[in-house]
């Protein structure tokens, strides 16, 4: 009879079961962030539950296509299992992208409860929208060059917006950003038009607090063009306080998409607020008139990467000298503790050498004692002021002169 496998090998066994991340996703191994992200959504909204109801192989293989996602779209975990495999991923802390339409009041409210302690949540666009999106379902609204609109978009709903660029546009460079001054939550989508006329999602930039306002925007200027992805930020934080400084820029990650076609483009601002609707104003621009502003993003950018590389580094280095910090630490409260002990030995030692005994009294004998001598020296501080006084003379001794020559 087999004897029972233990914990670790039951665990070992399961992920043995896995299927490569890449394989699930079809991509390859030198992919990029984007083309994983990407082929993800598609799976995703391929086996989404919501499209497969009753449907257990579907729901395993949305399962499959998350976890594979979620190792993926992590560049230490992508490097983790690079390296050494399934072994090297902890496959429960996995961070998950939530469809808060499909949670349901109470998970929604869960969740927002979260967010507010400062656990960082992703979401993700709600499925049916790509869905309506894929299949050509929704109002797009145009959006000129050089125009901004106001509007307010409902939770887990999408806004569309089409832009047209001539040929002088696309070479000069593109931009669309997206605002909140009510800091609402949202998401900046961009679509690729699909041969059928439906839209399938490319890229997706989350707003983020700059500010007073809440922004994010997609930037086409005919070079590599960087994003921050602030949760990896969150994530290492909440698992190493140091880590908040040194993960920073983690998350500077170039964008896939660098300059865009002449045509027309599509855009959405998707409201990513867990109960109230987003309030927001979308404007796209042709960065002709921005030629500084175009050189100054570059060279901040290439100062950043070169900084990201300079804290990889400088973390080595800081570690060894905090580990060495810490020993001193212990080491100065050890001998602290060790010279104290050999002083108050030392003390017991000079005081064994008498043969007198020691008067020992209770404190409340010392107090009478006190008490007792301190009256007694007020008694005789007064019987020597009596004694120093000088003595007055009484009125009934006064003496009186008469003269007897003078008749009465």
């Amino acid at each position: 009879m087999p004897g029972n496998r233990s914990k670790s090998e039951k665990h070992d066994g399961a992920m043995q079961l896995r299927r490569d991340p890449y394989e699930v996703l079809g991509v390859s191994r030198n992919s990029t962030d984007q083309e994983i992200k990407t082929a993800y959504r598609k799976m995703a909204l391929k086996y989404h539950p919501d499209k497969n109801a009753n449907d257990p192989k579907a729901a395993d293989m949305f399962k499959e296509v998350t976890f594979s996602y979620n190792i993926l779209s992590d560049p230490d975990k992508r490097r983790q299992y690079d390296s050494a495999g399934f072994e090297a991923v902890e496959a429960d802390s996995q961070e998950l992208e939530l469809d808060l339409s499909s949670l349901g009041a109470v998970n929604t409210m869960f969740a927002a409860l979260f967010s507010k302690l400062g656990v960082p949540i992703k979401t993700t666009v709600s499925a049916t929208i790509l869905e309506e999106a894929l299949n050509g379902a929704v109002t797009i609204r145009p959006l000129p060059l050089g125009h901004f609109i106001s509007k307010r978009v409902e939770k887990q709903c999408a806004h569309f917006y089409s832009v047209t660029i001539t040929e002088e546009e696309a070479r000069a460079g593109f931009v669309c950003r997206v605002q909140s001054s009510d800091k609402s939550k949202f998401k900046l989508l961009y679509f690729d038009q699909e041969d059928n006329g439906g839209l399938s999602l490319a890229l997706q930039e989350d707003s983020a607090k700059t500010g007073k306002v809440t922004s994010a925007g997609m930037y086409f200027l005919g070079f590599p063009v960087y994003r921050l992805d602030q949760t990896l930020n969150s994530i290492a934080a909440a698992k190493d306080p140091d880590a908040s400084f040194f993960r920073k820029l983690d998350g500077f990650q170039p964008c896939e998409l660098t300059e865009l076609k002449a045509g027309t483009h599509v855009f959405a601002v998707y409201g990513d607020n867990f109960f109230k609707s987003a309030s927001y104003t979308i404007e796209a621009l042709c960065a002709a008139p921005f030629s500084e502003e175009k050189e100054n993003l570059r060279n901040i950018e290439s100062q950043i990467l070169s900084k990201r590389a300079e804290m990889s580094k400088f973390e080595t280095e800081y570690r060894e000298v905090l580990a060495q910090f810490t020993e001193m630490t212990s080491r100065y409260a050890h001998e602290m503790q060790a010279i104290d002990e050999l002083l108050k030995q030392r003390n017991e030692i000079h005081a064994s050498y008498s043969v007198a005994p020691l008067k020992r009294s209770s404190s409340k004998s010392r107090g009478k004692s006190s008490a007792k001598e301190a009256k007694e020296d007020d008694q005789v501080r007064e019987k020597r002021n009596i004694r120093d006084r000088p003595r007055k003379k009484k009125w009934y001794n006064i003496h009186l002169r008469v003269d007897k020559r003078k008749a009465c």
